[in-house]
């Protein structure tokens, strides 16, 4: 069986054309091919399983009663596989599953969709080179790495990239603070958090000795443009992913500003731009002698609709250089070099443009996306909107809309707005060192003699740490707080990881017990046994193929934290349900034969999904807590 929701959408659209097709039938230019229809599980005190209004959306249109509407459909659905009866209640369509047909029928459903076709390039994390990544960027790391992995899930090919500013003004900073205080890395603290005291004691030493810091500032910076630094800010890089590895983001490819200036994007993208007739330069006015572009037609309603491309003075403007750089990204520029950066802790490869490297890799191609994602705050709303609108002008890559912003909200700091250049930040290295004490002292409270302590303290502190920053829409500012993004229960990732334990603790036994599972061919059971009880459970465990593809389409990873709770939420209740007279009445090995091996291959089905949902955030699953 495939998923029911989107087979009884189908049978009710058939039994909608069946009705159209009578003579009598008023269609009203109906098409039931591209009817919307909305089908959603039924309160638990309503009778049915699964609910559609369908009626009520089609009674004004075909000016008809609901109700007498609803029977007419009902009268002509074929029900699909897993459904015992479907009757019209009033306005609406009560479906009755057949339980034993129904769970197996979710037993069946694959972990991942089909695959697309499509290919993703997500950019994110992009943390300047000049000292230790903070709270604030911890929110953007999670979000890009949860959203990669949910994009793999529903199918499309993935490429994640990191851009390395190697050119800016920060890093720049940070490497001339190493030689103005005469510094030497010791090794007593992690390289990227030495230099991050550097880089504001610098700030502060420019209130006596401004005018000698810019000028050497300066000097770096050419320095930087020139390549001649590269090795130093490499060492600034690797000190950085050593902290994103640990929060289990792994990339594909570290992009160089420094390799994107020199393979010409920017020249090479106002070229393809100067094609455009909405791009001009115009004679006379205040864009005189400026390269302009005007997205009036794509943006309605701007207060000012010409976007300078190329000052009078022949300075171009950032939004130029990228948007060539993203005419890269969908495969319309090429001009990157490539080369083994590392190997990360999962073993794969990360590459890395470089001057000196090959022009191609054997066995991959980097860009070249369908569509790109830009993980990035949301202040830069309308940069990304210019880049998105430019993209479009010029016909974009092979996607319609090429380019999404994940915007996301700032992170504040127990109520104060972070800030790396006054040193108000706090190290990510920080929070998870917290985060796995925090959790290890929980973890050793509850089960003292745990043999795998420190590893189920690492996988939950980390966990915390990533559901805290993905449990919320990203429109939403998130006030980090100690106490609630460590909590260990509640809307955590704790509470889904503990639900996930408690289910393998079960099926531990139930191995012990010498019943072999193998999903919906589980043998010895008796699938017929099964209750409302069993069905309600298995509609939760439905649902993540569905939520995959909707938190793919949204660039949403909330959707998918959302699910993860409302799965571990059933789960409980489940396990801790009680018959009329207060006796546990879902126990697995305490069943009747039969009972007990359905119940225990329904048990597994929940493991595997809570798993899932975890893995698609980043989060491991412990077998014990």
């Amino acid at each position: 069986m495939t998923d029911l929701v989107p087979a009884l959408q189908d049978a009710i659209r058939a039994a909608v054309r069946v009705l159209l097709d009578d003579p009598a039938a008023e269609s009203a230019g109906l098409d039931p091919d591209t009817l919307e229809v909305g089908v959603q599980r039924v309160p638990d005190d309503k009778p049915g399983d699964y609910g559609s209004p369908i009626a009520f959306a089609l009674a004004k249109r075909l000016r008809r009663n609901p109700a007498e509407l609803a029977r007419a459909i009902a009268e002509r659905l074929v029900a699909p596989a897993g459904v015992a009866r479907i009757e019209a209640v009033g306005p609406y369509l009560n479906v009755f599953v057949d339980p034993g047909a129904f769970v197996r029928g979710v037993l069946r459903l694959r972990g991942a969709l089909a695959a697309t076709g499509r290919k993703v390039v997500i950019e994110h994390t992009s943390v300047n080179p000049n000292k230790e990544a903070h709270v604030g960027h911890l929110r953007n790391i999670v979000l890009g790495d949860a959203l990669a992995r949910i994009e793999r899930a529903a199918g499309s090919e993935v490429e994640v990239q990191n851009y390395i500013d190697d050119t800016g003004r920060q890093a720049a900073e940070s490497l001339f603070a190493i030689g103005y205080f005469d510094a030497h890395y010791d090794g007593t603290s992690k390289y990227d958090h030495w230099l991050g005291e550097l880089y504001v004691r610098l700030g502060q030493a420019k209130e006596a000795d401004a005018e000698a810091i810019e000028a050497g500032v300066a000097h770096v910076m050419h320095q930087l443009e020139r390549g001649e630094l590269r090795a130093a800010v490499e060492r600034i890089v690797r000190a950085q992913l050593e902290t994103c590895f640990a929060l289990g983001a792994e990339y594909d490819l570290l992009v160089w500003e420094s390799d994107v200036v020199a393979a010409g994007f920017l020249q090479r993208g106002l070229e393809v731009l100067e094609q455009l007739p909405t791009v001009s330069r115009p004679t006379a006015g205040k864009y005189a002698g400026a390269l302009v572009m005007d997205v009036s037609a794509f943006l309605p309603g701007l207060e000012e609709p010409q976007v300078v491309l190329v000052r009078s003075d022949g300075n171009a403007m950032y939004v130029a250089k990228d948007i060539g750089y993203h005419l890269w990204k969908v495969g319309r520029l090429e001009g990157l070099r490539y080369a083994p950066f590392a190997e990360q802790p999962s073993g794969a490869m990360l590459w890395t443009s470089t001057p000196d490297g090959e022009p191609s890799v054997a066995g991959r191609t980097f860009a070249h996306g369908d569509q790109a994602v830009n993980v990035i705050d949301a202040r830069q709303a309308h940069p990304q909107t210019i880049v998105r609108t430019a993209l479009q002008m010029t016909g974009g890559g092979r996607d319609e809309d090429s380019l999404h912003h994940l915007a996301y909200e700032v992170v504040t700091l127990e109520g104060q707005a972070m800030s790396g250049r006054k040193g108000l930040t706090l190290a990510i290295d920080t929070v998870i060192e917290e985060a796995v004490r925090r959790a290890r002292a929980v973890v050793l409270e509850k089960q003292p003699n745990l043999a795998s302590a420190d590893a189920v303290a690492r996988a939950v502190g980390i966990g915390a740490l990533r559901f805290a920053m993905l449990k919320s829409e990203a429109r939403r500012v998130i006030d980090f707080r100690w106490e609630q993004a460590l909590s260990l229960a509640g809307d955590s990732a704790p509470y889904v990881q503990y639900a996930h334990a408690r289910a393998c603790s079960i099926l531990r036994a139930v191995a012990e017990a010498g019943i072999a599972l193998r999903g919906a061919d589980t043998e010895g059971a008796d699938w017929s046994a099964l209750g409302p009880l069993e069905v309600r459970l298995a509609a939760e465990v439905a649902r993540l193929p569905g939520v995959t593809a909707q938190a793919a389409e949204a660039d949403a990873p909330h959707v998918v934290a959302q699910y993860a709770l409302d799965l571990a939420t059933a789960w409980n209740g489940y396990y801790n349900h009680r018959d009329v007279h207060g006796r546990p009445d879902t126990s697995v090995l305490r069943a009747e034969p039969g009972l007990r091996e359905a119940r225990a291959a329904v048990v597994a089905g929940v493991r595997d999904a809570l798993a899932r949902a975890l893995g698609l955030l980043g989060i491991t699953a412990p077998e014990q807590m």
